[in-house]
């Protein structure tokens, strides 16, 4: 084996692949249990033994070089697979262990995650479940995630899906006051004139355009506001004060419209999409901890009712 691999430098291959994954020394020190003095001396110790700077350091960020995010690339991979495989072995001897990095939509985590996080905590203590809550689609596999929860229509076609719940639809939402003052729009192309609360799509530039169908056709509305937010509660909570029209998943606001402080707008042309579904990668051996939490999640979901 190469001398570079030999004795502590594993551990100094490993701090490098966690900052490189988190672009964070704190954050990469919280995680591996260190201190991010500790961090930073090994992997100023890995550049050196590499004989190349593989990080560009500033007072407010960390970045790959080019001869970085090559290594980082090419070794991430070896690295993720060797935490599997102890993983296994540790789950082999008895009870899954190890940790779950797990990327999930926010509208995931009342309806797939909470119901399960205390049942899993006391029946697999040894799991560390690692939970990131964003509405970004990222690439599971180049972020470094085990297992997402996201809605169908943006998993990609090599991941495994398992549909957690039922088809949803979004519906446009106001309260009482707001279309007493602005009127209500009989057609979507109306709420062009409309006071809208938008979403901002992690990762996008511009607002989400408002989609709908007619026809059996769907088609977009871009619609126009006071009010961009990248959070669908505070949406929810702006629109039944006034601030507009929301753009919300049904359900989401099922007891707000039953206690008539929404009031739902152009159901006609709401038409259902995919709902939520957790998704992996295909992997020969999947680490017992991961099968532990897939399977947990699937059980609430089946609980709740049937997809």
């Amino acid at each position: 084996m190469d001398s570079l691999l030999s004795g502590s430098d594993c551990n100094q291959l490993r701090a490098f692949v966690a900052v490189g994954e988190l672009l964070s020394f704190s954050r990469a020190a919280e995680t591996l249990g260190v201190s991010p003095s500790a961090l930073s001396q090994m992997v100023r110790g890995f550049e050196e033994r590499v004989g190349v700077r593989l990080l560009n350091r500033t007072t407010r960020s960390v970045a790959l070089t080019e001869a970085g995010e090559a290594l980082f690339r090419r070794v991430r991979p070896a690295v993720s697979e060797l935490g599997a495989a102890i993983g296994q072995v540790r789950g082999a001897r008895g009870r899954p262990a190890g940790s779950v990095k797990v990327h999930a939509f926010r509208s995931a985590a009342e309806s797939c995650l909470e119901p399960m996080l205390a049942g899993f905590a006391r029946d697999y203590p040894d799991v560390v479940l690692d939970i990131t809550l964003d509405d970004a689609v990222v690439d599971v596999v180049a972020a470094g995630f085990d297992v997402a929860i996201r809605i169908g229509e943006v998993i990609a076609r090599d991941m495994i899906a398992v549909r957690l719940g039922p088809e949803l639809r979004q519906v446009a939402v106001a309260s009482p006051g707001y279309l007493a003052a602005h009127g209500r729009p009989e057609h979507p192309r109306d709420l062009v004139q409309h006071r809208c609360i938008r979403w901002r799509w992690p990762g996008h530039a511009t607002p989400y355009a408002w989609e709908f169908c007619e026809d059996g056709g769907w088609f977009s509305v871009a619609v126009d506001g006071p009010l961009i937010v990248n959070d669908k509660e505070l949406a929810r909570r702006a629109a039944i004060r006034g601030a507009g029209i929301a753009f919300p998943v049904e359900q989401t606001v099922a007891d707000d419209i039953a206690t008539g402080r929404l009031v739902p707008l152009l159901a006609d042309w709401s038409a259902m999409f995919p709902g939520l579904f957790l998704c992996y990668p295909r992997q020969r051996q999947m680490a017992p901890a991961l099968r532990a939490f897939i399977d947990s999640v699937r059980r609430v979901a089946a609980e709740a009712g049937p997809a």
